[in-house]
């Protein structure tokens, strides 16, 4: 995965994300909707064969980066969780 950020302000953020696809962007997408920070988001795949996937971040009261990086951390820990789990499942069946 490759990113390339293309605009960076006090309140917006907006990444072109190399290599992905909605199967990784669409589950940050909802996550970062769930922060109370975020005003807007939402990533954009122009042509699935020929586009870079961009995600775009608005926020208020708080940095676009920060939140990005916090909403990553809480995946990353809801993912590990679900392993967790999933584990401790297959060892009851």
């Amino acid at each position: 995965m490759e990113l390339r950020v293309l605009t960076h302000t006090a309140d917006e953020l907006e990444v072109e994300v190399l290599g992905e696809n909605e199967t990784f962007l669409n589950p940050l997408k909802q996550a970062l909707l769930n922060d109370p920070d975020v005003v807007f988001a939402e990533y954009i795949i122009e042509h699935p064969q020929l586009s870079v996937p961009k995600i775009f971040l608005r926020t208020e009261g708080a940095k676009p980066e920060a939140v990005l990086k916090r909403t990553l951390k809480g995946l990353v820990g809801d993912f590990d969780a679900f392993e967790d789990a999933f584990v401790a499942a297959l060892k009851k069946a």
